[in-house]
């Protein structure tokens, strides 16, 4: 088989995982229209993210900081977060979202590449990614269900952490949480519980709400997702 042969058999086991990801989501929500989904392309190849973008996907994410910067290299057309507005663009180019936990130092590798941050969470990386990337987008991960290791600022500290990095003007969208790691856990009231932050926070600016993944789409959109973060369904089981 030819590496072109390849690519269009992987774009098209994408598609039919597409499909069936279009269809839970037209299920679970009356606003399908309205939700994003980010392709969690993490130790995937570029030629994974090419072959989805062939069928249509924009926005990808990654959780290391190198792979992301290597990939924004192979993969043409990439979109800063100078670029249009998230769901208005109607350009080409690839929106990259970086998802995962950030070291300080990492942010000036992929300052010029990443369109969204979504993992910002203490007041040390508002500061250095205003440094590195002003004006940056930028969602407030939040840790709803206070689990010692996992990121995100606490509920009690998001308000200010928003306040923060609008005064050093960056752009806030929203908020991203991570439902909790424990086997057999109800997802939910994590979700419920970035969305009440969110309307009490009552900042018409915020309207991103990035929660929910291949296992627990439909309860984050019941709770008012707006970004879906979907690896495995999308890409396949991922490389060793």
């Amino acid at each position: 088989m030819t590496s072109h042969d390849a690519d269009t058999v992987l774009a098209a086991q994408i598609a039919e995982r597409m499909q069936v990801l279009n269809q839970r989501i037209a299920a679970a929500t009356d606003r399908p229209d309205d939700v994003s989904i980010i392709a969690v392309s993490k130790r995937h190849p570029a030629a994974a993210v090419e072959a989805a973008r062939s069928i249509g996907l924009r926005d990808f994410g990654e959780n290391y900081a190198q792979e992301l910067a290597g990939k924004a290299v192979e993969v043409a057309d990439t979109l800063d977060g100078s670029g249009g507005d998230q769901h208005g663009s109607d350009s080409d180019a690839i929106r990259w979202h970086f998802v995962g936990g950030l070291q300080r130092n990492k942010i000036k590798l992929i300052a010029d590449s990443v369109y969204l941050w979504q993992s910002i969470d203490r007041l040390a990386l508002v500061r250095t990614l205003a440094d590195r990337a002003p004006g940056a987008k930028l969602l407030v991960q939040v840790n709803t269900t206070d689990e010692a290791q996992k990121s995100g600022c606490s509920v009690a500290d998001a308000p200010q952490l928003v306040e923060e990095a609008e005064n050093l003007g960056l752009s806030v969208r929203g908020l991203m949480t991570i439902g909790p790691t424990e086997p057999g856990a109800d997802p939910r009231p994590a979700f419920e519980a970035l969305r009440t932050l969110r309307d009490r926070l009552a900042r018409p600016q915020l309207t991103e709400l990035s929660m929910g993944m291949s296992g627990d789409l439909e309860l984050a959109l019941a709770e008012g997702a707006t970004m879906l973060r979907i690896g495995t369904d999308i890409f396949g089981p991922r490389p060793q």
